[in-house]
C-alpha cells in the first residue's frame, strides 16, 4: 500500500467540530463502497487497508478477516500499519462491492479533560477520520487488476452515530441502510468521497498480530436488582465488547452500562472503569458526561428482534447493566467477546495449588486485557501505553505469550514517542511528562528483553545509534548520574523515591549498552558505558546503602533493588538480606508491601538471596496483602493497588502480574542466560516447596519448547525435562546429601547417565532430549 500511488487517502466532507461542546453531538460513522468487476479464471484477491481511526470492511457484506480495532494504534503522523487480507474466497465473478465504514478511535477522540484537565486532542495528531485501500486481482494468465480508493468511491452516513473508545457507542437501527455494501444497491444519491493528504505517517505493513476474539465468555448469571434493569454477571472481568440478541418495538432505546464491580446492594459499579476519573459535573470539560463511564446505547429500527455488537470501541467489564428490555434476557442471549492482540500463547504454568492456578489465570486475563495493540496500564480508563507497567513485567508477558513481534512494534511506538528535551510516559505520546526515567527507559530495556529471550541481535543494530543519542539525553537530564524526577515505586504501600528505582533503572541502562556496544564491537563506548555505570553504582550504594537513610521509604524496595541490580558487595550481601527479611517481617502479615518496580525486584532478591520457599509462603497466603487476597476478594484479574478499590483504582492491571514471572522462573526453573540469548543455552533449576505436589511449566523457544515438570512420588521427586534441538541446559536440582539422581533420556535409549560430570551434585549439563529425572 502506498500513498504516492494510484490509490489516495479518502474521507467524508464533513469539517471538525468548531468548539469542544460541539464533538459530544451525533457523529455518524460514514460508509463508503465501491462496486467492482471479477472476470473468469481468477488466482487470487487480496485487500490491503488501514485507516486513521478504525476500519470495518466488509465485501459483497460480509466482515473481511478476523481483526477488530483496526489498525492498531500509533502516532497517526509517523507510521501506519495496514493489513493485508486473502479476499480469493469472498469475491465473484462478475459484480461486486467492497464497503468500508470508519471509526474514530484515537485519531479523532472526544476533547475529554481527564483528571480534569487533559484533553488527548491536544497531544494527538488528530482529524476525521480516513482510510486507503487497493483490492489486487490476479488472474490465472497473469494479469493483474486494482481497485483503488479514490474520489470514485461513495459515501453516505448509517446507523452509527456515536462512536469513542472510552464512552462507547450509541446505534440507531431506524438510520440503517440495507444492502448498503452489496453489489447492485443504488448509491446514485450518495455523495463523492474527497481525497485527502492523510494523516502523514509511513505505511507499513502489520508485522504484529491483529485484535481479535480471544475468547467467548458466557454470563455465569442475570439478575435484576430493580425493575427495569438487568445485570449480567459475565463470571470474569475482561476486555472486549459483546453481542446480545434484542427484542424491541421501534424507536425503543436499550442502553448499556459496564462495570468491574458491583455495589453490596447488587447494582452495577462503573467507577473504577471511568475515563480519566472524570467523576463530576464539568471536570471533563464543556458538554463531557458528568461521570465519563462507559456506556452504549441501540435504538430499534423497524425489525423487533436483533443481534446488537459494538464496533469501534472497547469496554472493561465483568459486568454489564442493562436498561429498556420489557423482559429479562436469557444466558443464551449474550455473549462476552474477549479481545485482545492475539499474540500466540503455547506456554503453561500451572500446578497442584489451586490458588496459584487461580493467581496464574488471573495473571494472563489481566495481561491479554491489556493488550489492544498497546500494552496498556488499565484498559478502560486510560488505556495508554506507559512505559513503567513495561519495564515491570514485559518479562513476565514474555513467559506467557510469544511477544516478540509486538514488543518490536511498541519501540517503534516508543520511538515516535519520544523527543530530545524529556522523558514522556507513554507510546504513543498522550501528552504525559511526569514520570521521567523509569517509564521512558522501557524503549532500551525492551530491547534488552527482545535481544535476551528471542536473540534479537538485529533489532540491537537497527537502534544502536539511537539508544546511544537516548544515552546522551539520559546524560543531560541527569549530568551526575542521579535520578531526583519522576515517580518512584507507584503503588508501594510505603513512598519510594525516584531516586532509587529511576537511579537503578538508570544503572540497568548503562549496563544494556555496555552489552550493546560489546556486540558492536564500539570499543570506545563499551568503555563510557562501563565507567557510567560504576558511577551510577557507586552512588546508589553511597546513598543508599553505605549510611543510614533516614527519611520515609519502603525498606523492601530499597533493600530487594540494591540486591536486585547487584550494587551491595558480595561481603554485605548477608547484612542486606537481614534488613530486607526484619522489612518483610514488620509488614501487614509479613508480605510485600512493594509497589510496580519493587515487587518484581523483591520476587527475586528473595529466591535469589534467601529461599523460594519464603516467597511460596507469601504468595500461597490468602492475608493482606498479597495475590491471594485478591482472589479471596473475587478478583479474576489483578487489582492495580493491594487494597480493595471500589471506586479510583483499576481491577484490571498488570503490574503485579510479575508473580507470573516467578512461577516460570522459580517453580518451573526455567530461566535464559545472558551469555547465550535466546536460549541456545540456558538454566533449569525448578524449587520444590513444601505443600506442594506438583508443576507443569512450558516455554516455546526460539529453539522449540522447553519443558520442566516435576511431581512428588513419597519420597521422591520426578523431574520431567525436554531440552530443544541446537540448545543445552544447565541443570540445577536441590538434594540432601544422601540422596541419588537416575537420570534416563526418554528420546535417546543409549543414552549413557554415567558420563554426565557432576551429576551427584544436583548441578550438570544436558544437552538437547527428553529426560526423565529422580531424586531420592
Amino acid at each position: 500500500l502506498n500513498d504516492k500511488g494510484a490509490e489516495k487517502w479518502i474521507l467524508d466532507s464533513k469539517p471538525l467540530p468548531a468548539s469542544d461542546s460541539l464533538f459530544y453531538q451525533d457523529d455518524p460513522a460514514p460508509l463508503f463502497r465501491k462496486e467492482f468487476r471479477v472476470d473468469n479464471n481468477l488466482k487470487s484477491a487480496k485487500l490491503l487497508i488501514t485507516a486513521a481511526g478504525y476500519y470495518k470492511a466488509s465485501v459483497n457484506g460480509e466482515r473481511v478477516g478476523d481483526n477488530f480495532l483496526d489498525p492498531a494504534w500509533t502516532d497517526f503522523s509517523k507510521r501506519i500499519y495496514y493489513s493485508e487480507y486473502d479476499i480469493s474466497e469472498m469475491v465473484e465473478t462478475g459484480k461486486n462491492s467492497i464497503g468500508v465504514t470508519l471509526g474514530n478511535g484515537f485519531y479523532n477522540p472526544l476533547p475529554l479533560r481527564m483528571w480534569g484537565s487533559r484533553n488527548m486532542r491536544d497531544a494527538l495528531n488528530t482529524g476525521r477520520p480516513a482510510f486507503i485501500a487497493k483490492i489486487i486481482l490476479e488472474y490465472q494468465n497473469g494479469k493483474f487488476d486494482e481497485v483503488v480508493s479514490n474520489e470514485e468511491w461513495r459515501y453516505n452516513y448509517g446507523a452509527l452515530l456515536k462512536n469513542n473508545v472510552y464512552l462507547g457507542e450509541v446505534y440507531d437501527a431506524r438510520k440503517e441502510i440495507p444492502g448498503w455494501d452489496k453489489p447492485g444497491f443504488d448509491d446514485s444519491l450518495w455523495a463523492s468521497s474527497i481525497i485527502s493528504s492523510g494523516p502523514g505517517g509511513n505505511l507499513q505493513k502489520a508485522f504484529s498480530p491483529g485484535i481479535q476474539i480471544r475468547e467467548i465468555i458466557h454470563p455465569a448469571k442475570i439478575y435484576s436488582p430493580r425493575t427495569g434493569i438487568y445485570i449480567a454477571d459475565m463470571g470474569v472481568n475482561f476486555t472486549g465488547i459483546y453481542r446480545i440478541k434484542l427484542k424491541g418495538e421501534p424507536g425503543d432505546s436499550v442502553v448499556f452500562r459496564f462495570g468491574e464491580r458491583v455495589y453490596p446492594d447488587g447494582e452495577l459499579n462503573p467507577m473504577t472503569a471511568v475515563c480519566g476519573q472524570i467523576k463530576r459535573k464539568g471536570m471533563g470539560g464543556p458538554f463531557a458526561p458528568d461521570t465519563a463511564w462507559q456506556t452504549d446505547t441501540y435504538v430499534f429500527g423497524d425489525i423487533n428482534e436483533t443481534v446488537y455488537q459494538p464496533e469501534f470501541t472497547f469496554h472493561t467489564f465483568r459486568y454489564i447493566e442493562i436498561s429498556g428490555l420489557k423482559q429479562k434476557p436469557e444466558l443464551h442471549d449474550i455473549e462476552g467477546l474477549f479481545l485482545s492482540t492475539n499474540v500466540t500463547s503455547n506456554n503453561e504454568f500451572s500446578s497442584s495449588n489451586p490458588l496459584l492456578n487461580a493467581i496464574q489465570d488471573a495473571t494472563q486475563r489481566t495481561f491479554l486485557a491489556n493488550l489492544i495493540g498497546v500494552q496498556s496500564d488499565c484498559a478502560a480508563r486510560e488505556k495508554f501505553g506507559y512505559g513503567g507497567d513495561l519495564n515491570a513485567v514485559s518479562e513476565a508477558y514474555i513467559y506467557n505469550y510469544d511477544m516478540k513481534t509486538f514488543y518490536q512494534k511498541t519501540i517503534y511506538d516508543w520511538l515516535d514517542a519520544m523527543n530530545d528535551s524529556g522523558f514522556v510516559d507513554t507510546a504513543p505520546f498522550v501528552g504525559i511528562e511526569y514520570c521521567g526515567l523509569s517509564w521512558e527507559s522501557a524503549f532500551l530495556i525492551t530491547q534488552y528483553n527482545l535481544y535476551l529471550y528471542y536473540n534479537d541481535f538485529d533489532f540491537v543494530k537497527e537502534m544502536y545509534a539511537i539508544n546511544n543519542n537516548w544515552m546522551d539525553k539520559a546524560a543531560r537530564l541527569h549530568p551526575d548520574g542521579w535520578v531526583d524526577f519522576g515517580l518512584g515505586d507507584h503503588e508501594s504501600l510505603v513512598p519510594v523515591p525516584s531516586e532509587l528505582t529511576g537511579t537503578a533503572h538508570y544503572l540497568f541502562c548503562a549496563e544494556i549498552m555496555q552489552q550493546f556496544a560489546s556486540l558492536m564491537s564500539d570499543t570506545s563506548k563499551e568503555k563510557q558505558y562501563a565507567h557510567l555505570a560504576e558511577k551510577i553504582k557507586n552512588r546508589l550504594k553511597a546513598e543508599f546503602w553505605d549510611k543510614p537513610y533516614t527519611k520515609e521509604i519502603n525498606r523492601q524496595t530499597l533493600f530487594s533493588t540494591l540486591l536486585y541490580y547487584n550494587v551491595i558487595p558480595e561481603e554485605e550481601i548477608p547484612a542486606a538480606v537481614d534488613s530486607l527479611l526484619t522489612a518483610i517481617q514488620k509488614a501487614p502479615s509479613g508480605h510485600f508491601t512493594t509497589g510496580i518496580f519493587g515487587t518484581k525486584h523483591i520476587l527475586e532478591a528473595l529466591s535469589k538471596y534467601v529461599s523460594p520457599a519464603k516467597v511460596y509462603e507469601i504468595v500461597n497466603s490468602r492475608e493482606f496483602p498479597g495475590w491471594g487476597f485478591m482472589i479471596d476478594r473475587g478478583a479474576t484479574t489483578i487489582w492495580e493497588t493491594w487494597k480493595e478499590s471500589e471506586n479510583t483504582y483499576s481491577n484490571c492491571h498488570p503490574m503485579f502480574g510479575s508473580v507470573t514471572e516467578w512461577f516460570y522462573r522459580w517453580l518451573g526453573g526455567i530461566r535464559p542466560d545472558n551469555e547465550n540469548p535466546g536460549f541456545e543455552n540456558f538454566v533449569l533449576a525448578p524449587f520444590v516447596p513444601e505443600n506442594l505436589e506438583y508443576i507443569k511449566t512450558s516455554y516455546e523457544s526460539p529453539f522449540g519448547k522447553i519443558v520442566s515438570n516435576w511431581k512428588k512420588n513419597g519420597e521422591q521427586v520426578i523431574y520431567e525435562f525436554e531440552i530443544p534441538p541446537g540448545s543445552a541446559a544447565e541443570i540445577m536440582l536441590e538434594k540432601e546429601p544422601a540422596q541419588q539422581i537416575r537420570v534416563s533420556c526418554v528420546s535417546e535409549p543409549s543414552f549413557n547417565p554415567e558420563k554426565i560430570e557432576g551429576l551427584q551434585s544436583g548441578k550438570f549439563s544436558l544437552s538437547a532430549g527428553k529426560y526423565e529425572i529422580a531424586v531420592r
